[in-house]
């Protein structure tokens, strides 16, 4: 399985949108799942329902500093590169879905979102787009790792 279906899977089990993506990478980052899935817990919902940076982009920065992010805050050429490599990745998936943002990406859903989760059920993954967001930074994530 790759990593695209790691993380199509765990959200279809009901992790948030940040878990499925840093969940779907817990053995690159050296982590367990459930250090993985406990560690990006915040970020669903655009930042604990906040609406705001979508979890599964969050959760791709998060993967990506992991695995190619700098150490060393004296290491200005570093920190440099590691942030064009996320201004690319975030390019790349906001030419894929038109945003970052939790509450714009979700904007064709009826009625008024809510902060809170909403439980997970047959009606909510028949609405949801998010299964999308979390296969598209998954699968940037795979092509910057070249997993």
């Amino acid at each position: 399985m790759n990593h695209v279906e790691k993380a199509h899977a765990l959200f279809c089990q009901g992790y948030n949108c940040a878990q499925s993506v840093v969940g779907a990478f817990h053995e690159e980052m050296g982590l367990s799942l459930e250090d993985a899935v406990r560690l990006s817990s915040s970020f669903g919902g655009g930042m604990g329902g906040l609406r705001e940076t979508c979890g599964a982009v969050t959760g791709m920065f998060l993967v990506a500093g992991m695995l190619k992010g700098y150490d060393n805050p004296a290491d200005y050429d570093g920190k440099k590169a590691h942030y064009a490599r996320i201004r690319t990745l975030a390019e790349q998936f906001q030419q894929e879905h038109g945003t970052l943002v939790c509450r714009e990406l979700l904007k064709s859903l009826p009625g008024k979102l809510r902060q809170d989760p909403q439980p997970r059920t047959e009606a909510y993954y028949k609405v949801r787009p998010c299964v999308r967001f979390v296969e598209t930074a998954a699968k940037l994530l795979e092509e910057l790792l070249e997993v």
